[in-house]
């Protein structure tokens, strides 16, 4: 007998990326699991405000309340395991792991996983003012043995105004792309070999396509990864049931 995939929920912050992680889902679900086919996938998102106030003030426990808020309703609604398509807030995961309803997926886990996969020794790091200064992607890297280089801190500072003014409203100009290109070209200078887009919608504007160097998708990465592990069952990982992962 044939068993269903598992739900997977996600747990929103910004629109953009979490409607790209969406429809990453259902658009690659059919080359898994047939024709039309994708896991069952429920969101819940708080007011991105809400996240922006707390993130302004540096307060990490109330960022991870709101995640953990939308891991209970996500679980009273079925999901089986959850995601967050959002690099920034992942700065209140190990206030969120513990407590949580579900397992989760770790975007920046994820992304590691795929650099060093890939083979790459030396990542740009893109992102939000508030993740390019957390030690989310250094700490996940550094466990793959692979380098994280942050933006200068003007750098960082454009970068953080073009996101939160420009991506997050679904504003996508000339001017942004050519910002991340340069940006792209510095960190190639400097030796990358590779660059994270690690805001969930520079992936609407930056590709292989027309970057200096390789891109990884962490909104896409994170969607595939959650269709694996939801194609794979409740007891992957060696047949560890899911439920008791981290």
């Amino acid at each position: 007998m044939k068993v269903a995939p598992l739900h997977i929920g996600i747990v929103g912050c910004s629109a953009e990326g979490a409607a790209l992680c969406y429809r990453t889902l259902c658009a690659e679900g059919p080359a898994l699991l047939g024709a039309h086919a994708h896991p069952q996938v429920s969101m819940h998102t708080h007011s991105l405000a809400d996240y922006v106030v707390a993130l302004e003030r540096g307060d990490m426990p109330a960022v991870a309340a709101l995640m953990r808020d939308s891991a209970r309703r996500l679980a009273a609604a079925g999901a089986e395991v959850l995601i967050c398509p959002d690099n920034t807030i992942h700065q209140a995961w190990p206030l969120v792991a513990p407590h949580s309803p579900l397992p989760w997926l770790h975007i920046a886990q994820v992304v590691a996983a795929e650099a060093q996969r890939r083979g790459f020794r030396r990542l740009g790091l893109t992102g939000t003012a508030w993740l390019v200064a957390s030690e989310v992607y250094p700490e996940q890297l550094a466990a793959h043995g692979i380098e994280c280089l942050r933006p200068a801190p003007a750098q960082c500072e454009a970068m953080g105004r073009l996101i939160m003014d420009e991506l997050v409203a679904g504003l996508f100009k000339p001017s942004g792309v050519a910002f991340f290109q340069q940006l792209i070209e510095d960190f190639k200078a400097r030796g990358c070999d590779a660059v994270v887009l690690g805001c969930t919608e520079i992936p609407l504007i930056i590709s292989d396509a027309n970057a200096a160097l390789p891109t990884l998708d962490s909104t896409r990465l994170l969607a595939r990864a959650a269709l694996q592990r939801a194609v794979a069952g409740p007891n992957a990982d060696n047949g560890k049931p899911l439920s008791t992962l981290p």
